[in-house]
């Protein structure tokens, strides 16, 4: 596939059930029918355009009013706690949002109900809180195992100092054992002289260091980080092996997005409509529970299927692109990172 530039109630006496169904059924009908989730984003302070954005991305998903609630948290632990306690008082059984580590673990001591958190820090999951979030530990595993399953064995992980580049290097040396890779990490934009491996994990942005991998004879590994769409990057990326979300699946989404509200989304908004997705699933089967958020079937959407997992963590897919001739070509799927 190729795209183009541009997260069992008890069983009562038969008798009984027969002869209040009549009255009974109304009632819980009602119930479904009020059912609702909220989702928690900054419209306030230095967030608030990216809230914005989440909440137009979720609006796609979930057009009903009254099924779909946007409650501001202002960006603080403070808002979004006040925010998720007002959303459960006001009837929703399912909390989206909110955006940080912080909030989240506000939101989570606060309520009670499932809450789907956007962010990516799989620290703060836990009790109510799901962590929906790309995380670096699931991009790194994705791109690992597939390079694992290609003969790749010795890799060199270069760790440029960001945070998502730091956090993706220390999950390599976790998976290391159970992949059976050895994994050489090195710090910094390069690799120095010496330093050899059958593939090179660069899971920063890799257009700048990919053509001396290239002369060095390393396969570049990287994580949607790195996608680039201009032209001289597709050149220079040219072969590499990048897990990240579907980029055809983003691309109409992002058409949608930019038809009703304008302006291009980023994938934090597309995490925010595909939350909208996974309540409106739920909203429908009437299942917007803990065990509803569990099922086994999980849940797909822009930024691929998950399955989320009783610790508060999900189970991803995600694809395996290779820039080829322009393009970024989908090779392969990593299922469950």
């Amino acid at each position: 596939m190729r795209s183009r530039r541009s997260t069992l109630g008890l069983v009562r006496d038969a008798v009984l059930l027969s002869s209040v169904a009549s009255i009974a059924s109304p009632i819980m009908a009602a119930k479904r029918g009020k059912r609702s989730a909220a989702l928690l984003v900054p419209l306030t302070g230095d967030r608030a355009a990216l809230g914005l954005s989440i909440r137009n991305a979720a609006m796609l998903a979930e057009t009903d009013a009254a099924a779909l609630s946007v409650i501001d948290t202002g960006g603080t632990a403070a808002g979004a706690a006040s925010a998720a306690r007002a959303a459960v008082k006001r009837g929703a059984a399912m909390l989206l949002g909110p955006l940080s580590a912080a909030e989240t673990r506000a939101v989570a001591a606060a309520v009670s109900v499932p809450v789907v958190a956007l962010t990516n820090d799989s620290g703060a999951r836990g009790g109510p809180a799901f962590v929906f979030g790309i995380t670096p530990a699931q991009a790194t595993a994705a791109i690992l195992s597939y390079a694992r399953s290609r003969g790749v064995r010795r890799i060199v992980a270069v760790d440029d100092g960001t945070p998502w580049s730091q956090a993706s290097v220390a999950a390599a040396r976790v998976a290391e054992a159970d992949l059976g890779l050895t994994i050489v990490p090195v710090t910094g934009a390069t690799i120095p002289p010496g330093v050899e491996g059958d593939a090179a994990f660069v899971p920063g942005s890799a257009v700048a260091i990919a053509p001396v991998l290239k002369n060095r004879g390393m396969q570049l590994l990287a994580t949607m980080q790195t996608l680039d769409y201009r032209p001289d990057a597709l050149t220079a990326l040219e072969g590499a092996w990048i897990a990240s979300p579907d980029p055809a699946k983003f691309a109409s989404f992002a058409s949608a997005y930019a038809a009703r509200n304008g302006g291009r989304p980023g994938a934090i908004a597309a995490l925010g409509n595909d939350a909208a997705l996974i309540a409106k699933a739920l909203r429908d089967s009437d299942q917007m529970t803990r065990e509803g958020v569990l099922r086994e079937a999980g849940f797909d959407g822009v930024t691929g299927p998950v399955r989320f997992r009783s610790d508060g963590s999900c189970a991803r897919d995600f694809a395996i692109l290779v820039p080829t001739n322009g393009v970024y070509d989908k090779v392969a799927e990593s299922r469950g990172a």
